[in-house]
């Protein structure tokens, strides 16, 4: 099993931490009689030769080590050595280096898989099924071994994987090998009817969704529906492990958060990725998930609702009134999921308002959460009702800021409320003032509050901001986070906040001098004051000031066109965000849109983070911004959201550009 693993020069091999000489004890820790061991080891495996997915010269040294464990019947664990080497080797990896030597290095020795698909540990057989179609090169013989795996298998779980195989043979082999795809599709439409399981039946719909849709039943969501109940009633409400009794502990709430009906969770999510941009039939099957009998199915259901709204922007009002609906249920599990995705909707969630404010209302307890470790937050309940922009969390979030314990991120949701929130700026506005200006906390404390208090345009807050800049000694943990928070405030107060004049003029030759120039102009207007520092920041192609320097350059308008050179310069070299910015900045200051529309709408469509920037600038330069108005209106027509590697806050920058593009068509025009 390791013979001539001695013989590997392992220390000039090298892994994701260096020199790989630790590797053969990883390798021999997968075959100790010891499940601790034999875990750590594959922890170790991950972590080093298969770090974050990359592949090293060690990782190929390891792989005729791993085959020769995955063969071994008497060891445990084997599945997941298997599920190792398909990682490693997987077919869209990188076309040369150690990744592609992986790969033809499997591919030499494919005769293993096509054996472990036979072998006595359903786990292996599971694993096998999907190198078998990755590394086996031969497409008949492939598609003969599924067929005859599917004929005599008799585990449920390696059923699915053999139809999953199906599905990744069919879309591998699609472009060059007609006839073998087709056999493939048709064994899937076998597998999607009778007499089979309806956990095979959906697992072969989703396949089917995926290379072949043509093949799919004209009633295809509610038998979808049908088969996911039928399964769930298979299953029994026996098997639910959920455990919602216990501690409100953060590692409670993350195991609660976690579906535990994995392998449903993984048939409905092959469909929903594969019938894609058929947002009406994925609609309509979240639907029929979250009205399920079943709680595991409606959960499930909430987690992959989240999915769709943070792709698309049409289709979400009925299936959010359903994750509201699932705010009453008994599990903890459920509650928290429907919790957690209604707090990411933002003003999406505002169909469930009524069933968040009744939460709220009713269940006191829940309007903060104290964890075991930390500062006591503002509970998920309150805080989605608050982001849905709904006026009822006003006097909620008073009787919070009236209370013993006040929440320091309660202050980040008052943006959403508008206006309706006036009402508790004195309360913000207070706390403020008490800030200990040395507590370790104090970015913790202060930042959420400017932001609530900026947003509502409180000037009478405009002492307690300046008690900030003034009174921080240099040596307050985090004190520039602070500062820059206090900086913008009096920025959005203009006018109203000239006593701060000598104060922004002291910061002009710190970090904060851009923050400081953007604010010293929108309180005086004085250009000759923040030109000098705008310049300066400008011409340093080192800094990491000079995209926001540029910006504030295009809000001078024509008092910036000394900086028109160094501006004109930066719209045509360097990353698109900082291009787009500089373009926008030449506009404002110097007209010249002919120029500089191409950048502008080459940008828009090849980099969408620099989207509302763009339209930013059009709302400023109202009629004048004419000539991307249409860029615009497609924006708003388009029904896919802008940003696809924005995460969690996916929805929140992409209804900021939407609100960005109603206002420059309106004729709002944004500063």
């Amino acid at each position: 099993m390791f013979r001539g693993i001695d013989e590997v020069d392992w220390a000039s091999l090298r892994h994701a931490y260096g020199s790989a000489e630790d590797v053969p004890g990883l390798l021999r820790g997968l075959a100790s009689a010891d499940p601790a061991e034999r875990q750590t080891a594959l922890d170790g495996m991950y972590g080093a030769v298969h770090h974050e997915g990359g592949v090293y010269d060690s990782t190929l040294a390891c792989v005729p080590f791993l085959l020769a464990l995955a063969g071994r019947a008497e060891l445990r664990d084997r599945a997941e050595v298997v599920e190792l080497l398909v990682s490693i080797g997987d077919i869209d990896g990188a076309p040369d280096g150690p990744a592609a030597s992986v790969r033809d290095a499997l591919r030499a020795r494919a005769e293993v898989f096509e054996q472990l698909v036979g072998d006595v540990d359903p786990g292996v057989r599971r694993a096998a099924a999907g190198a078998l179609v990755r590394f086996l090169g031969r497409p008949a013989r492939v598609l003969a071994v599924l067929r005859e795996r599917i004929a005599v298998e008799r585990d449920d779980r390696v059923l699915l994987a053999l139809a999953e195989s199906l599905g990744l043979f069919a879309r591998r082999y699609r472009p060059n090998d007609a006839a073998h795809t087709a056999e493939a599709v048709r064994l899937l439409a076998e597998l999607s009817g009778p007499p089979h399981g309806p956990g095979l039946r959906l697992a072969a719909l989703g396949q089917l969704a995926g290379c072949a849709q043509d093949r799919l039943p004209a009633d295809l969501v509610p038998t979808a529906v049908r088969l996911l109940r039928a399964r769930s009633e298979q299953r029994g409400r026996a098997a639910h492990p959920y455990d919602g009794s216990g501690p409100d502990t953060l590692a409670g709430r993350l195991r609660r958060l976690r579906p535990s009906d994995e392998e449903g969770s993984r048939l409905l999510r092959t469909l929903h990725s594969a019938l894609g941009s058929r947002v009406p039939d994925r609609v309509a099957l979240l639907c029929g998930q979250l009205t399920s009998p079943d709680p595991l199915d409606r959960c499930n259901g909430v987690w992959m609702s989240a999915g769709l709204i943070r792709e698309w922007r049409t289709g979400h009002a009925e299936p959010v009134v359903l994750i509201g609906n699932q705010l009453g249920a008994e599990e903890a599990r459920l509650h928290d999921a429907a919790v957690a995705v209604l707090v990411e909707l933002l003003a999406l969630a505002a169909p469930a308002a009524d069933p968040l404010h009744a939460l709220v209302t009713y269940r006191p307890e829940l309007r903060i959460r104290h964890g075991e470790l930390g500062a006591p937050a503002l509970g998920g309940p309150l805080k989605a009702l608050a982001g849905a922009g709904d006026a009822r969390a006003v006097p909620v979030l008073a009787e919070v800021l009236a209370g013993p314990v006040v929440p320091n991120d309660l202050g980040l949701v008052i943006p959403h409320l508008g206006g309706a929130a006036l009402p508790l700026a004195p309360a913000l506005r207070r706390r403020l003032a008490r800030v200990p200006l040395d507590a370790s906390d104090v970015r913790e404390r202060a930042v959420p509050l400017l932001s609530a208090l900026a947003a509502l345009g409180d000037i009478e807050s405009i002492p307690a901001v300046l008690r900030l800049l003034r009174g921080m000694s240099d040596g307050v943990r985090q004190r520039d986070a602070v500062t820059a928070a206090a900086v913008r405030a009096l920025g959005v107060l203009g006018g109203a906040a000239r006593e701060a004049v000598p104060e922004l003029l002291g910061l002009l030759g710190t970090d904060c001098a851009v923050a400081a120039a953007d604010a010293l102009w929108s309180v005086t207007g004085d250009a000759d004051a923040v030109l000098p520092v705008l310049l300066r920041e400008l011409s340093d192609t080192g800094s990491g000031h000079r995209r926001h320097a540029a910006a504030v350059l295009g809000r001078l308008g024509a008092a910036a066109r000394p900086a028109l050179p160094g501006l004109r310069e930066m719209a045509a070299s360097g990353d698109a965000w900082a291009r787009a910015t500089a373009a926008c900045a030449v506009w404002r200051t110097a007209g010249e849109p002919e120029r500089f529309l191409p950048v502008l709408r080459s940008s828009w469509v090849e980099h969408p983070r620099t989207r509302t920037t763009i339209a930013e600038c059009v709302s400023a330069l109202g009629p004048a911004g004419a000539p991307l108005h249409d860029v615009l209106r497609a924006e708003l027509a388009a029904p896919r959201r802008h940003r696809s590697d924005s995460g969690g806050h996916r929805i929140r920058e992409d209804l900021a550009l939407l609100r960005t593009c109603r206002e420059a068509l309106a004729g709002q025009v944004h500063p």
